[in-house]
């Protein structure tokens, strides 16, 4: 079976530098960047730009942006759905945070992810129970 458009395209990114804001393949992208990234290889052009956010941007307010951008331009996926390849994750970092964090199912049996992490850059991790207890939210590409 072959892998999800959105899949191929997010392993082009990998080892790309963490770089917060930037969405840029192989230069530097944060996780919103990658995602950024990922849209314009499929749809062009983006719908919206993001305004300028700091590392520490959903630290404080309680209004979860991300969420709120995410459900404006990608497909929601109900919660009971299974894990697929070529999802939106978005995570939720601590508990009762504001969810903060986003990566993409790299594989059929849901059990890793692409994601920019800070001090990594883009890499695929294994989606570990940690990891997965942390998902607030699923979405599809439109």
């Amino acid at each position: 079976m072959d892998e999800p458009r959105e899949v191929a395209i997010a392993r082009g990114w990998l080892g790309t530098p963490y770089v917060h804001q930037a969405s840029t393949r192989g230069a530097g992208a944060d996780c919103l960047g990658l995602i950024r990234g990922i849209w314009r290889e499929i749809h062009g052009a983006e719908p919206e730009s993001p305004p300028p956010y700091s590392g520490d941007w959903a630290e404080c307010g309680g209004v979860e942006v991300l969420w709120q951008a995410a459900l404006r331009h990608l497909r929601p996926v109900p919660a009971d759905a299974p894990l697929a390849a070529g999802q939106v994750l978005l995570f939720r970092m601590r508990e009762g945070a504001i969810a903060k964090h986003l990566g993409l199912v790299s594989d059929a049996e849901g059990t890793r992810f692409i994601h920019a992490y800070t001090s990594h850059g883009v890499i695929e991790s294994p989606l570990t129970r940690p990891w997965a207890g942390r998902i607030a939210a699923r979405f599809r590409f439109p």
